[in-house]
């Protein structure tokens, strides 16, 4: 889908290199720069998967020819990813101003925690100060615990990457049409607490409450996970009352007065408890087998592992066996076929290849 569009991405951490991960599965031509490091430095010389699909140079940015190699790439780029704290890359002299004036149409994604302007911009931070800053990490656990640490899906990915994505995307097709480049600001606490907007519009109707417990969604006996017999959890959320039906079903409760009321939020911590109960009565895989093929919006919780090998998940291939570990699928999907990535290349594996082609030559 962005065949033809090269992207340039100054090696980073995380969410960065998540996102120039994406727009290579995406079919965009990604040109990793890493760094220039030691061949015995630990764990440097691996293969990341997050490179897979990119092409790769290494280069020391403190070094004027170096700089140059990158300030001639940026030149031919349509797009440029960093993810360093403010001001490290106008120190650099690779700043927007610089890159414009390289390539008026760039579009320069700045990955961020807590952006490029604020009275917090220049502190460091990780994933769960991001989301607990921005209000997304309030709903996390159930009333009465602390909020738990979520995978950095919440931010890194979900606040960060996948809007960093969406900016360079919007400023790509910006671009094509007008000649002129622009600078997006992806800042985590700006993308999890934008991700709030849904539960937020739950708000009016009376569904969410600034109370932990209280909302639809982080409070009923029918919206949680479950311990099991053996260990492992299930997960459960019928929120419409035909799930709900279902759900009691399965359970053997469709007849008990008590679970008749599903909105009454003064029976939930009461149910919850019984519920409790029945379910560390079996084990995981007993209760996925016996809501298997219903409606009543139960699912057993997966390693990746397991998740590789469910019916369903390996149907659609999912998850892949990677050469050194087990990695996605691109997503998503066009026109319904699944896409195989590229292989992640070893750190500076393309470097003669990409500056014989900035010397002219064809590749």
């Amino acid at each position: 889908m962005l065949e033809g569009f090269r992207i340039v991405e100054v090696e980073g951490l995380g969410p960065a290199p998540f996102a120039a991960m994406m727009l290579a599965d995406l079919g965009a031509e990604v040109i990793v720069v890493h760094r220039k490091v030691p061949p015995e430095t630990p764990g440097l010389g691996d293969r990341s998967p997050l490179d897979r699909g990119k092409r790769s140079i290494a280069l020391d940015l403190k070094d004027a020819a170096d700089r140059a190699v990158l300030e001639a790439l940026i030149a031919r780029a349509d797009g440029l990813i960093e993810g360093f704290r403010p001001g490290v890359m106008e120190r650099l002299g690779l700043g927007p101003a610089e890159a414009h004036a390289l390539n008026p149409a760039l579009v320069y994604g700045r990955m961020t925690g807590w952006g490029q302007a604020g009275p917090r911009a220049a502190q460091a931070g990780h994933d769960l100060n991001y989301i607990a800053l921005s209000g997304a990490l309030w709903y996390a656990s159930p009333p009465g615990d602390a909020p738990l640490t979520p995978p950095t899906l919440v931010g890194d990915i979900g606040g960060g990457a996948l809007y960093l994505v969406a900016g360079m995307l919007a400023g790509l097709l910006r671009a094509q049409g007008t000649g002129t480049g622009t600078v997006v600001d992806a800042a985590i606490v700006d993308g999890s607490a934008h991700m709030m907007a849904l539960l937020m519009s739950m708000a009016p109707q009376g569904a969410l409450s600034m109370t932990r417990g209280q909302s639809l969604l982080d409070g009923p006996h029918w919206c949680r996970t479950y311990a099991c017999a053996c260990g492992g959890f299930v997960a459960v959320q019928c929120l419409e009352p035909k799930f709900y039906a279902a759900f009691l079903d399965g359970m053997g409760l469709a007849d008990d007065p008590d679970f008749a009321t599903q909105f009454d939020a003064a029976r939930w911590p009461r149910l919850t408890a019984r519920l409790a109960g029945l379910f560390a009565e079996r084990a995981r895989d007993d209760w996925a087998a016996r809501f298997a093929g219903t409606d009543a919006c139960v699912a057993p919780v997966l390693t990746p592992e397991e998740a590789a090998r469910d019916p369903h998940l390996a149907a659609r291939g999912t998850w892949l066996a990677g050469e050194d570990a087990l990695q996605p699928a691109p997503a998503p999907r066009f026109d319904g076929a699944a896409r195989a990535p590229g292989p992640a290349p070893a750190r500076g594996e393309h470097g003669a290849q990409i500056r014989a082609w900035l010397a002219g030559a064809p590749g």
